[in-house]
């Protein structure tokens, strides 16, 4: 193993066009880039339902990690390693681990039970490294974290070309999986309260994963008699995606957690302002653009009156939607690519290799928070 290799274990579905997700689009760059500066990348992918994987998947990832040579740097997805402590802690002491945390576990609905098991898995970790500022501390005070081994590596942005957009504001577009999480239902009440103005919403995302709530999402839709209006048009790749956002005039984000928010500087890279709730890490995404306004607006979550309200301002106040539009392209001019984000993962993986001659979690040298946002 040369000394710029690195080992990274991804979910077994990372380029399934039917399940795409932010954590897949992360990881899918990430090596992208860290191949393209020089390093030698060996993708390891594991099928399997994670984090609750069968017997079969649990297996393989054993066996894929016990092909590590001593002391090889493995990047392994948290999606994949936090739910199963059992297979992945007692590899800790001999291979240089570090784990890449896209959601904790329980901040996913229905997950508490593998909170004690993702803290086992980051505590035996050589790093742990978050996609924004906030999720970096959140994981620190949420597991008792030693903040020396826990680093925020924000993902980047690919260059777009400016959208052109519908009419200029009724082109609405949510991207994301039609989860509890990702707060639709709160989107379909708000859309309730300007159902009287000219819009329509486009949402894109995997239907899948949650049968039950995209059910009732469907009924309320049907309640609210916005059928036609409200589109869940499952998940969109490549082109289509391309193109709902070069439609789009407004990206909407409802979500009630969000460790950082890519779809956020997706739609800001294209010149989209964005209408989101102002949890975790989105305000980060959001940011602002050279002159300090905000290329968007920010609402609590889980509120659909005050969701309401925003989008009626969009809708119904041209020099705001202006105002936004402008502060949108020139954040675009300042947003970093996956470049800045494999140069910064290059760094912490180094500091690994060269620091963990020492057990895990125990003596290693003081060397300070990594917080590599900027």
């Amino acid at each position: 193993m040369t000394s710029l290799e690195v080992c990274v274990v991804v979910p077994g579905d990372i380029d399934d066009a039917g399940v795409p997700s932010g954590g897949n689009r992360y990881d899918r760059r990430l090596c992208e880039e860290l191949a393209a500066s020089g390093r030698t990348v060996r993708e390891l992918p594991v099928p399997g339902s994670w984090p609750r994987p069968g017997e079969a998947a649990r297996a393989e990832l054993g066996r894929t990690l016990a092909a590590r040579p001593d002391g090889s740097v493995v990047l392994i997805d948290g999606l994949v390693a936090c739910g199963v402590p059992e297979v992945v802690v007692p590899e800790a002491g001999r291979l240089r681990l570090a784990v890449l945390v896209h959601l904790p576990l329980a901040d996913e609905p229905g997950q508490a039970d593998l909170n004690a098991g993702e803290r086992k898995v980051l505590e035996a970790a050589g790093a742990v490294i978050a996609t924004s500022p906030w999720a970096r501390d959140h994981l620190i005070a949420h597991h008792g974290l030693e903040a020396s081994r826990v680093h925020a590596v924000t993902p980047g942005t690919d260059p777009a070309p400016l959208a052109s957009g519908g009419d200029g504001s009724t082109r609405l577009l949510c991207v994301a999986s039609v989860t509890p999480r990702k707060g639709h239902d709160v989107l379909v009440e708000a859309l309730a309260t300007v159902a009287h103005l000219s819009w329509r919403c486009e949402c894109a995302g995997p239907l899948g994963r949650d049968a039950r709530h995209v059910e009732r999402l469907r009924g309320l839709i049907g309640e609210h008699g916005l059928q036609g209006r409200v589109e869940l048009v499952g998940p969109l790749t490549g082109k289509r995606l391309e193109d709902a956002y070069a439609g789009a005039d407004l990206l909407v984000l409802a979500s009630r957690a969000e460790t950082y928010g890519m779809v956020v500087t997706e739609a800001l890279a294209r010149g989209v302002p964005v209408l989101a709730t102002s949890v975790d890490g989105v305000p980060d995404a959001l940011g602002w653009d050279s002159s300090g306004a905000v290329p968007g607006m920010l609402v609590p979550p889980d509120d659909p009156a005050a969701l309401g309200a925003a989008l009626r301002r969009w809708l119904v106040e041209p020099e705001l939607r202006d105002r936004l539009r402008a502060s949108a392209r020139l954040r675009r001019g300042a947003l970093p690519g996956w470049d800045d984000t494999a140069r910064r993962m290059a760094t912490v993986l180094s500091r690994l290799r060269r620091d963990q001659a020492f057990p895990a979690g125990a003596g290693a040298p003081p060397q300070g928070g990594t917080n590599d946002r900027g």
